[in-house]
């Protein structure tokens, strides 16, 4: 017969140990808030509204504070520097602590011990991630990262391989942080080379390896390079995909989303969306022709991988290192049949393509963006925009261009025409 009173008694226990370490975490940020000595940055100012948000949810008995916990520990891998990735790990083994199963926790538990280079902890963290996750596809930049991990582990075990009689120094070097195995991989090198010389065979192929596990400290390895088939194009090949097609420019509003117009946007030969945009086939249609997506932020690479599946997608952004690296660790194997190439990253500004002077803002939203490119091209027999029509959609001087040059507006259907 079970014990009723243990039970509860088991409960409180649980609950006492849970409270426990929510105040753990709070007392992890106070600790990091006092360090910064009053320097605050962009960044600090919202990793200090996350903490303020936490505060809030921990003091509400109805609420749970678990979600406000993980984007705390979110915000302070956006903080960056060795204490915003030690708070972000302290908070994760909280949050690990508070629920074993949750998969959101053991990411960013992860992430924290990757930037922090302690690479065998932040594999193991990453396993525990994909243990827990269902959709393959949502865990697409994980699987990545645990690829590149693995890779750089492979190339130090091979290295050590090549001079069994000195490379116990290289094998030491396994499974430390990057900081330290880097040099010392770097100093095994140079003390091969000048042993055995450039010709050696053996030496030739440390070369290889070190080369390949510098790369893959700078950035990621695509398991697939060859983007699943996906072909590059520049202004000539958007040109002949969009020549003689309809197109629609489709808005992310919940309007269109609530609206019954999805089968009339699928009539268009091309449809276009942007950004982190939702289908809803009944009102925004099924299809995505060409997907257009801005790098916003001061590390683009490090946002969500463009998984949704569209004919063409084209990443607009500057400066041309910091599109390079997002286009390499967003882009999705097979997700995309063209990308665009970096002579379509900047169309507003690029002199060979709009180049004026109202195009240089580095504010401008993806869909005027596209609408420019797509109206500067001048190949389609109809170009529709839908939903863009209310308050906001567009910024103030980019609804002024667009009805300037309306031919149709038809409020019912949300659509105006320039075509």
């Amino acid at each position: 017969m079970t014990n009723p009173l243990a039970g509860l008694f088991t409960a409180r226990q649980k609950e006492a140990a849970r409270r426990d370490l929510y105040a753990r975490g709070l007392r992890l940020c106070g600790e990091y808030l006092a360090a910064r000595d009053g320097r605050t940055t962009v960044r600090d100012t919202r990793l200090a509204q996350a903490i303020g948000v936490l505060t809030t949810s921990l003091d509400a008995p109805s609420a749970d504070p678990f979600d406000a916990l993980l984007q705390v520990g979110e915000r302070a891998l956006e903080a960056g520097g060795d204490d915003g990735l030690t708070l972000a790990l302290g908070v994760a083994e909280t949050s690990t602590g508070i629920r074993q199963r949750s998969k959101g926790a053991w990411r960013l538990r992860g992430r924290a011990l990757d930037g922090l280079g302690r690479d065998d902890e932040a594999l193991e963290a990453y396993e525990r991630h994909l243990a827990l996750v269902r959709d393959g596809e949502a865990a697409v930049e994980v699987t990545r990262r645990v690829d590149t991990l693995r890779r750089r582990r492979a190339c130090l075990e091979e290295a050590a391989a090549l001079f069994p009689g000195s490379g116990a120094p290289l094998r030491d070097l396994i499974g430390r942080p990057a900081a330290v195995a880097a040099p010392g991989f770097a100093a095994h090198v140079r003390a091969r080379v000048a042993e055995h010389g450039v010709g050696d065979p053996a030496v030739r192929r440390l070369l290889d390896l070190y080369g390949a596990h510098r790369r893959l400290l700078e950035r990621p390895g695509l398991s697939d390079p060859l983007l699943g088939g996906s072909t590059p194009i520049g202004v000539g090949g958007l040109r002949g995909l969009v020549a003689g097609r309809t197109v629609c420019l489709v808005s992310n509003a919940p309007e269109v989303a609530g609206s019954g117009l999805g089968a009339e946007i699928d009539r268009y030969d091309l449809v276009v969306r942007c950004d982190s945009f939702r289908v809803r086939a009944e009102g925004t249609g099924g299809r995505t022709g060409l997907h257009a997506v801005s790098l916003r932020g001061d590390a683009p690479w490090e946002g969500p991988s463009w998984t949704q599946s569209a004919g063409i997608r084209l990443v607009f952004g500057d400066p041309a290192a910091a599109w390079r690296r997002a286009t390499r660790q967003r882009l999705v194997a097979g997700a995309q049949e063209h990308v665009g190439d970096a002579s379509l990253r900047r169309p507003l500004s690029d002199p060979a393509l709009l180049g004026d002077a109202g195009g240089r803002d580095p504010g401008a939203s993806t869909a005027f963006t596209v609408l420019r490119l797509l109206d500067f091209l001048d190949v389609s027999p109809r170009l529709d925009l839908i939903g863009f029509d209310g308050p906001g959609r567009l910024r103030p001087r980019e609804a002024e261009w667009v009805m300037d040059r309306a031919t149709h507006v038809d409020d019912s259907k949300m659509r105006i025409a320039l075509r």
